[in-house]
């Protein structure tokens, strides 16, 4: 029997996370070097280089990915839960620009004059930002200290890409991170870094798990019109398979539009190319492998839909593949109740089965226009948000059929893009360890996969956050066969163990779930390897590496569902 997971808090991490909420409990702004030290000193697997003169420009990249490009220009962070809290405080948000981030789905506004609104949907959020905002203030300065050394402040013209190197005292090839985290116009940056010190302060307006449970009841109330379908007031709820995924995979599998659409798509491809696709388009096409083009097409289809010289003549794409959808039952229901956790309505009985991606198709899936059950897809939230959604949803459905979690991790044993199923989780939040039956195996993956490996009877460790580790740390529960380190999968058990159950999740147990009455998948692809020198997402992005592995997942969940369902419709069970 698997033992409960090691007590591997580390006591600097411990004393980073007390340090910045006992701070946070002011109700004025606090400085981020206030948080520095801490910061410093806990040893984080993703900022190695803290301590070092020498920037860190993979610990710079990673936290420049997860905020908005204004950020030089911001001074100001202010985290709110509501509208009516950044309202009360004096901030009118609703009027500030919406500004995006390449590396989190957060809401985030920006005045134009200093200051950043970030809404957060749990306390994973504080635990994910604090340490990218003190990580990128550090990295900024270390970086400004070897610019001016080289006397580059006010320069009017950089200097060569080796000279810059020189200056920073790190390889050529490194500046790549230096241009992923500064953009296009990364040069004309360094002059500015040079010249100006990075000084932010930051504000926690609540923080309070009421407001945070009222937010995911404010986010149901504007899915559950979609979920009812319009039915009549005396008809029973329908049942639901939840999904935590992403916005697209389970869409471009059961809608159909790029397939549909297959000619004008590789034309367009051609015709752009992005990320150099094109020779792999060629490689599918000469080999007539179906199943590699359909990716393809699944990833090009977010920018052939944004395509501007399309936009230009006077085409609506996104409407287009929305209409499309909606006739095949998938109704998508954007940030609902101004929440950025997008979902999808799937209602079984009105798919189509001739507009299915092949590799979903099951025998006998005709039969599922006599059930009356949907699956509900999230664009799965972060941390603690995933207890919360779920906690939702489960609340205002009559009957959760199943509950299939699908997300990235990082793997203490595997390389980028494989694939990775759990059957137990240690959560740090509850300190529970959860032992299950995974719905989902290696041979129900594996058919979909040209490339990387699946491995199942796994163990998966649910951290706070990705800065929230140190190699010391990951050490312990590695030596206790834990490989995959995500930040979903406990929150969501603990959602779950609760609809069955008539008290409130345990804590610090062991908890078997063998009797909850639920379907349970929980699956990862790596988009991660901390523990490698030669791959690892701080200096590499999963682009479009991550395609086989992620549809390969979402294949194996929407045949289990159907599985499932069809299997309860030849039983005679309720539809």
């Amino acid at each position: 029997m698997d033992r409960q997971a090691p007590r591997a808090i580390s006591s600097e991490i411990e004393l980073y996370i007390r340090t910045y909420y006992s701070l946070l409990r002011s109700s004025g702004l606090v400085r981020v070097r206030a948080f520095e030290e801490a910061h410093l000193y806990s040893n984080s697997s993703l900022h190695t280089g803290a301590l070092d003169p020498t920037p860190d420009l993979a610990a710079f990249a990673y936290s420049a990915a997860r905020l908005p490009d204004c950020m030089p220009d911001v001074r100001r962070v202010i985290l709110g839960q509501s509208l009516a809290q950044f309202e009360a405080a004096g901030l009118a948000v609703g009027d500030w620009e919406v500004v995006r981030t390449r590396g989190r789905r957060r809401p985030l506004r920006w005045d134009g004059a200093g200051t950043l609104a970030v809404f957060v949907a749990s306390a994973s959020d504080i635990d994910d930002l604090i340490p990218i905002v003190t990580g990128y203030q550090i990295e900024w300065n270390k970086l400004g200290l070897r610019l001016r050394e080289a006397g580059l402040d006010g320069a009017t013209k950089v200097p060569d890409d080796a000279a810059v190197a020189d200056s920073l005292g790190v390889r050529a090839e490194a500046l790549d991170m230096l241009r992923g985290a500064l953009g296009p116009g990364w040069r004309d940056a360094l002059p500015r870094i040079a010249a100006e010190e990075c000084d932010l302060f930051i504000r926690l307006l609540d923080g309070s798990f009421r407001e945070y449970q009222r937010s995911a009841q404010r986010w149901w109330r504007a899915i559950e019109p979609a979920y009812l379908g319009g039915a009549a007031a005396h008809a029973a709820p329908r049942p639901v398979y939840f999904v935590s995924s992403n916005s697209h995979s389970l869409a471009n599998l059961l809608g159909g539009y790029a397939r549909t659409h297959r000619d004008e798509m590789i034309e367009f491809l051609r015709r752009k190319d992005p990320e150099g696709l094109v020779e792999r388009l060629d490689r599918a096409l000469a080999r007539g492998d179906e199943a590699s083009l359909y990716n393809i097409l699944y990833y090009v289809l977010r920018a052939y839909l944004h395509d501007p010289d399309a936009r230009a003549a006077g085409a609506d794409r996104l409407h287009d593949v929305q209409q499309a959808d909606a006739a095949g039952g998938i109704h998508t229901i954007l940030s609902p109740g101004r929440i950025d956790v997008d979902a999808q309505i799937i209602e079984l009985a009105a798919l189509l089965p001739g507009s299915m991606d092949p590799r979903v198709v099951v025998p006998g899936i005709e039969r599922l226009r006599e059930s009356r059950a949907v699956v509900v897809n999230i664009d799965y939230p972060l941390g603690m948000a995933a207890y919360h959604h779920l906690d939702a949803l489960s609340g205002g459905v009559d009957e959760l059929r199943g509950v299939y979690v699908m997300g990235k991790a990082a793997t203490l044993n595997g390389r980028v893009g494989d694939v990775m199923i759990s059957k137990v989780v240690h959560d740090e939040h509850s300190k529970n360890t959860y032992l299950f039956r995974n719905a989902l195996h290696a041979a129900d993956v594996q058919a979909f996969m040209r490339h990387g490996t699946v491995l199942d009877n796994q163990k998966a460790l649910t951290v706070r956050s990705a800065f929230l580790q140190n190699r010391e740390y990951m050490d312990v529960f590695y030596r206790e066969g834990y490989t995959v380190m995500e930040m979903e999968a406990g929150p969501y058990l603990s959602a779950l163990v609760e609809t069955s159950s008539p008290q409130r999740h345990p804590r610090d147990e062991i908890v078997q779930l063998g009797d909850i009455g639920v379907d349970l998948g929980v699956i990862h692809y790596a988009s991660d390897t901390p523990y490698s020198r030669r791959q690892s997402l701080l200096s590499k992005s999963m682009s479009f590496f991550g395609v086989e592995s992620t549809y390969a997942c979402a294949c194996a969940i929407a045949r289990r569902i159907f599985t499932q369902e069809l299997a309860r419709l030849a039983a005679g069970g309720a539809p």
